[in-house]
């Protein structure tokens, strides 16, 4: 297609389910050069798992060059001062349950105005006095990840036996602590068909959001085995196809804001031209749960029997910047290119001015079939896997299938 339009105004255009540009993909309603929509703080290192996909290549003990508590303070003082809408903060780890002064830091960034979610790992650390106590400090969310839809494939994942049925008992007590739960997957080649049961399993533990995300081969997870771009499509397309169950998200995967539209265009129908593989057929003949969409959940267009959120546009450096434990910031947890430290320059004044920021946030900088792509605005495919492949973060993403029409500019 080459009309000259946008795949946004087209989607605004199609008749049917979708009657604007939000049915099929959300957009800030702020410039991103100015201020990112979501960060993550990595504030230890620590954890007591040994997971093994494990990006930080997490250790047993904390680093003693962490950011302490008054440079967190610091830090959250500075992404405050933004003012609204202002980012949504994510601890994670490591373990952010082995830092002593956590619910210190949820309480400092809560009451500078700041939206405080965690993501721990699933230890004896994570118990309900904890949680309670981090709820009435001002978190508002919590993240557990779940990579198996049994407890052999979780295990391995998590290094540990028995973190599959903890997991499940963790989620029950965010739940019961007031905490919004987020369910996690790292999706490879050996768990990905699994997921039609991890749907039912993420429906049931009554979480908000599932969120798949495509692994790098970057830490401890360089020897699993990712999936190829064939079977990233075929899970892309399928995640489409039950987004009426529950909302989801994808991380290093944003090609599935360019399978929504086309989804959207196609009346809520595959991808014109897909043709399922292997994976994408073991997946459709799965047995599904019903949709259900409860009151609570955020409402969107209507697809069959349920409502999709439609997927965000943020991406590496664009509305999402990482911080690790010792300060350095990067356009991701997933992409290794430090572009400054809190400890010297304020996170802000880093995330605006950085070279390789800016360019991250300029579509016309992207190469390869990226650069060609009519939906690069939207997606700009997965840096980090651009990176992890070829050494350069504006390459075009290997792991995705789509070609640009001839003339798509």
């Amino acid at each position: 297609m080459n009309d000259n339009k946008t795949p946004r105004e087209r989607a605004s255009a199609m008749p049917g389910p979708v009657d604007d540009a939000s049915a099929a993909v959300r957009t800030l309603h702020y410039n991103v050069d100015d201020r990112p929509f979501i960060v993550i703080w990595e504030v230890t290192r620590a954890c007591a798992l040994a997971c093994a996909h494990c990006r930080a290549d997490a250790i047993t003990c904390r680093n003693p060059e962490e950011l302490d508590t008054a440079a967190g303070f610091d830090l959250l003082d500075d992404l405050a001062a933004l003012g609204a809408p202002r980012p949504i903060v994510v601890l994670t780890g490591g373990d952010p349950f082995e830092r002593p002064d956590l619910a210190e830091l949820v309480r400092h960034g809560s009451e500078a105005g700041l939206t405080m979610a965690l993501s721990p790992s699933v230890t004896p650390r994570l118990t309900s006095d904890a949680l309670v106590e981090l709820r009435a400090a001002g978190a508002s969310a919590v993240s557990l990840s779940l990579d198996g839809a049994t407890p052999a494939t979780h295990g391995a994942f998590r290094g540990f036996d028995g973190v599959y049925v903890s997991t499940i008992q963790a989620a029950e007590t965010v739940r019961d602590a007031g905490l919004r739960l987020q369910i996690n997957t790292t999706v490879t080649r050996s768990n990905a068909h699994e997921l039609p049961e991890l749907l039912r399993t993420v429906i049931e533990l009554g979480a908000g959001l599932w969120s798949v995300f495509f692994l790098v081969p970057t830490g401890r997870g360089d020897h699993l085995t990712p999936l190829d771009a064939a079977e990233v499509e075929d899970v892309l397309v399928w995640l489409g196809s039950v987004a009426d169950r529950i909302p989801i998200k994808t991380t290093e995967a944003p090609h599935f804001r360019r399978v929504a539209v086309q989804r959207a265009e196609a009346g809520g129908d595959d991808p014109p031209g897909y043709v399922p593989g292997p994976l994408g057929l073991q997946l459709r003949a799965a047995t599904l749960p019903e949709p259900s969409v409860p009151e609570s959940r955020p409402s969107g267009r209507r697809i069959g029997g349920g409502r999709v959120r439609p997927p965000l546009d943020v991406n590496a450096g664009r509305g999402f910047a990482f911080i690790d434990h010792v300060g350095e910031v990067y356009p991701s947890g997933f992409l290794p290119l430090s572009v400054g430290s809190v400890r010297s320059q304020a996170f802000t004044e880093i995330y605006r001015t950085s070279p390789l920021l800016r360019s991250l946030r300029d579509a016309d900088q992207l190469k390869g079939r990226c650069g060609r792509c009519e939906y690069r605005s939207i997606c700009g495919g997965s840096r980090s896997h651009a990176f992890a492949v070829t050494g350069d973060p504006l390459a075009e993403d290997p792991t995705c299938v789509h070609q640009a029409p001839e003339g798509a500019s």
